[in-house]
């Protein structure tokens, strides 16, 4: 009936993760508690969790992605304590399998449900207003991709209390992820997690690319575009290349574990290497496609808070076209000690070098951007000038790694995890915060305290040199990843600097969940100085996002703008912001639909007993929603339009708080 599932799969006897379950369960009944006592269930339903807009989507991705973040973060204090404690006999406090749950979880979460979901929020909230378009192309869609990746997060964490995670690292290599060395349902909880997250991923990508195509403002050329549209474009084109590799990837592993084939087992007449090349031809464009948003979101700030125009535009999207290209064709640089050859390996050391070309372009614009602008040290600011100080060292780092002489000698070090971090954090983690507290008061209508943003930015530059630069000089003394103990003496004295790292990076984390709260108290007490009256917060926002009211409708726009050039609303601004000319129409919205949860409950539902061998549960899951998608296409009352009384008194309110805004300047 319940398949492999026993009483026996709950880890009650581990006190780690029944403390984990006592917290987790206390927070969530504090959460249903409180929402059944406002009576808010039911608001949830129709204003949320059914929705279709986009925005609002945005802000679901942002809740699950900052959700995920503090459960991936603990799981990196868990690593670094251990490390700090389990030296010279004394085994720490983390049993080895129990360790390496903890770095597999780790990447995971941090890349899947972390990294990839901040960066769907940010394309949700901000593309199709940038490109002056009421919707993105597909909404419904739109909808089912959240709940794919909300579900995928909601599995990966019941791994912790039903079961175990994987234990062979965040990109699953056999042969110790083949069921002949890992019989248990670590694995299998991965395989379905990122398998069900990807599909929702791709359908992103195949929404975002037909938006961006589709239905751009009346005016708006290719060449008018912002760069953050452009990142996103060109990351939605790798996400369209890739993730049907990593699709195919996790469909043959779970081949070989289900039905006893043999792809990646060499006894069988399989390959590894067969899976490293799949699995790394999708891994290695996938740090540019989360790399590329972060560039566009450094660009729009680094306009904005210089009160110029960005340097060299042109070049930007040229610069983003080719890191696009090139970073889809340098996977082999991660396994240069395979045997591949000197020809194969000295190729592609060469075009991974060859990256660093384009993406100093970029760093100059933003310089030259820079270079005798009006710059404002605000919050999102911070952020950027961080950023260049550390992402260029995480490059330098990374073309000594492509070389294959020097790779030789610290692959799969702590040489590599500190390179890695030092480009995901000092670029893909400070690039999304820095848009979350830039496009912040767009979504909700209020600004966030710029102190404890500035705070959150200081303990994350200094904790993250504090945290990671031992790891280079253990790395580079011969010290691998993924130990869970060590007797080297001279290692010890830099991973006890490391731990504490950690703990001044747990003192940004706390700043920016404290900078969250105070928003919503602001929010909730209507603090005069926090409310964003104009729609334009900072003041010289460029692009077309700004020339709306803060929070945006939920129709974005109520009359269509007509795109002048690049920086549309920039230049309206210079001519006093003309009257619109065209007259209010009513406008053609979708409905919100609950296709979205209950396809998402589905896959919960099938991804679990996967896991766990429940085959009539598989079955009634994809039944069910077969039946869905059916009484979905017969539906045909999924539309309505916008009244022109609504629009007129939403625009009247705009105009008289602009007016008042204006007054008290």
């Amino acid at each position: 009936m319940l398949g492999k599932l026993t009483l026996s799969a709950i880890p009650y006897d581990v006190p780690i993760l029944v403390g984990t379950f006592i917290g987790v369960a206390v927070i969530g009944i504090a959460v249903l508690a409180a929402v059944t006592y406002f009576k808010k269930w039911g608001y949830l339903w129709r204003e949320w969790l059914t929705t279709v807009d986009h925005k609002k989507l945005a802000v679901m991705y942002v809740i699950l992605g900052l959700v995920m973040l503090v459960r991936g973060f603990a799981d990196a204090v868990m690593m670094r304590t251990q490390l700090a404690l389990a030296y010279a006999g004394n085994p720490g406090y983390l049993p080895p399998h129990h360790y390496d749950q903890v770095f597999s979880a780790h990447g995971t979460i941090m890349i899947f449900f972390m990294a990839m979901v901040i960066m769907q929020a940010l394309f949700n909230f901000v593309v199709p207003l940038q490109i002056g378009a009421r919707d993105v192309a597909f909404p419904l869609i739109n909808s089912i991709s959240f709940y794919m990746t909300l579900v995928s997060a909601i599995l990966i964490n019941i791994s912790l209390f039903v079961g175990e995670f994987s234990n062979v690292g965040w990109l699953g290599y056999p042969p110790v992820s083949e069921l002949q060395f890992n019989p248990g349902v670590g694995v299998d909880y991965y395989i379905w997690s990122v398998q069900i997250s990807g599909i929702g991923t791709l359908l992103t990508a195949v929404n975002f690319i037909t938006t961006i195509v589709k239905l751009r403002a009346p005016g708006m050329k290719w060449m008018h575009m912002p760069v953050f549209t452009w990142t996103a474009f060109f990351s939605c084109i790798m996400i369209l290349t890739t993730f049907p590799v990593l699709t195919v990837s996790m469909a043959l592993l779970a081949l070989d574990r289900y039905v006893g084939m043999h792809f990646f087992t060499n006894d069988g007449g399989g390959s590894v290497m067969l899976y490293l090349n799949l699995i790394w031809s999708w891994g290695h464009p996938e740090v540019y496609i989360l790399i590329l948003p972060a560039f566009g979101v450094f660009s729009e700030i680094a306009a904005t808070f210089s009160g110029k125009p960005l340097f060299g535009y042109a070049t930007m999207v040229i610069a983003t076209g080719i890191i696009t290209f090139l970073g889809s064709i340098v996977w082999v640089h991660h396994f240069f000690t395979m045997g591949a050859g000197a020809d194969v390996n000295t190729f592609f050391g060469i075009m991974t070098m060859f990256i660093a070309v384009p993406t100093g372009v970029k760093i100059f614009n933003w310089l030259f951007t820079m270079y005798k602008g009006r710059v404002r040290f605000e919050g999102p600011m911070n952020w950027i000038v961080g950023f260049m100080i550390t992402f260029s060292i995480g490059g330098m780092t990374g073309v000594m790694m492509a070389m294959p002489a020097a790779d030789w000698v610290i692959h799969n070090s702590l040489f590599l995890v500190a390179h890695f971090h030092n480009v995901i954090i000092g670029g893909v983690f400070f690039g999304y915060v820095a848009g979350l507290s830039y496009w912040f008061p767009k979504v909700f209508g209020f600004k966030m305290r710029d102190v404890w943003g500035k705070w959150a930015f200081r303990f994350w530059f200094v904790g993250f040199y504090v945290s990671f630069m031992p790891l280079y000089v253990v790395g580079l003394e011969g010290m691998t990843r993924r130990m869970n103990h060590y007797d080297n003496p001279n290692w010890h004295p830099w991973l006890l600097v490391a731990c504490v790292g950690v703990f001044i990076l747990a003192a940004g984390v706390a700043c920016q969940v404290i900078q969250f709260v105070l928003a919503a108290f602001d929010a909730v007490n209507k603090k005069p100085d926090a409310l964003d009256l104009t729609g334009d917060n900072w003041g010289s926002g460029r692009t077309l996002e700004w020339s709306l009211p803060s929070p945006v409708p939920h129709y974005n726009f109520a009359r269509l703008p007509v795109v002048r050039g690049l920086d549309t609303f920039h230049i309206e601004k210079e001519l006093g912001r003309p009257a619109p000319l065209a007259e209010l129409e009513p406008i053609h919205m979708p409905k919100y639909s609950a296709v979205g949860p209950v396809l998402g409950a589905c896959a919960l539902v099938i991804g679990f007993a996967l896991v766990w061998h429940i085959w009539w549960a598989v079955i009634a899951g994809l039944v069910v929603s077969f039946f869905t998608v059916v009484h979905r296409s017969a539906n045909l009352d999924i539309d309505f339009y916008v009244p022109v009384e609504e629009i007129r008194a939403d625009e009247e309110a705009f105009a008289k708080r602009l007016a008042a805004a204006q007054a008290a300047e």
